[in-house]
């Protein structure tokens, strides 16, 4: 069996409780993550899943290092870098990217799309024909290249999440962050991002997790799925499996409560470009 890309053991993230800061001062340190120990496969797409609060955003900003762990360690390829300084850290976040919530604002409006797709790979110092790659991520995406001198109020919802993508693709990453990515999205657009994505994470050979509160949406996509409350893991597995079983009461109550429609695979290649 193939190593995990990460390798994490007794994870805590401890962030500021800004309810209890006082006017002068810090605010008190409140405990999000308690412990968390589980391996990610490499090459696969892991859904995280839980009610608002229980973590599962913290747990994936703490993978890219977004959020600085308080205990544990996280170890990515083999390598440690749970502490690692920025200095070292640089040079693995082109491997490490993420794909945010909101594409509305996250892409900056006073850039095209094309100098949006761009941007972090002039950061890696990645100058030459900038504007053939961009116009080859909007390829990958399923937009066309001239969308390149567009700007974000100019495309739809479904198309500037497909900007998002493109973006923290470009640089041809090895672990992708998905939190919410579809949430604000209509069904149908929903079911057309989710495809595109499961597409290019074969295509590319790609590490996802993928975090969402909706259940539908994690056992259409993920091959193994994280359930996470109050900070802790209560079960992992095969999503298949823990769909079929699942072995902790919170984890039936969540399917229980949650209506899980079958998506025809056939339907979703039928449906046009958002």
């Amino acid at each position: 069996m193939a190593e995990p890309l990460f390798h994490v053991r007794g994870l805590k993230v401890a962030l500021p409780d800004m309810a209890r800061k006082p006017l002068f001062g810090r605010a008190p340190l409140i405990e999000i993550l308690k412990g968390l120990d589980f391996d990610l496969p490499a090459r696969s797409i892991t859904g995280i899943v839980g009610e608002s609060g229980s973590g599962k955003s913290t747990l994936g900003r703490a993978l890219v290092r977004l959020n600085e762990p308080s205990a544990g360690t996280v170890v990515f390829e083999g390598r440690d870098i749970t502490h690692l300084p920025e200095t070292q850290l640089k040079p693995l976040r082109r491997d490490l990217q993420m794909i945010f919530q909101d594409p509305m604002s996250s892409l900056n409006p006073r850039r095209t799309i094309g100098a949006v797709i761009a941007a972090p790979l002039k950061q890696n110092r990645i100058t030459d024909d900038l504007a053939g790659r961009a116009a080859e991520a909007l390829r990958r995406v399923g937009l066309p290249e001239s969308f390149a001198g567009r700007y974000r109020h100019e495309l739809s919802g479904g198309q500037r999440q497909r900007v998002g993508i493109a973006r923290a693709l470009a640089l041809s990453p090895k672990f992708v962050l998905a939190d919410e990515i579809v949430s604000g999205l209509d069904v149908s657009t929903q079911a057309q991002i989710l495809s595109l994505l499961e597409k290019l994470a074969e295509e590319m050979g790609l590490t996802v997790v993928f975090i969402s509160h909706d259940l539908s949406v994690i056992r259409r996509l993920c091959r193994q799925v994280i359930v996470m409350r109050q900070g802790e893991i209560v079960e992992a597995g095969p999503t298949d499996a823990v769909f079929a079983a699942p072995a902790h009461a919170y984890t039936r109550d969540l399917i229980a409560a949650i209506p899980l429609p079958e998506v025809d695979p056939h339907w979703l290649e039928a449906q046009p470009s958002a």
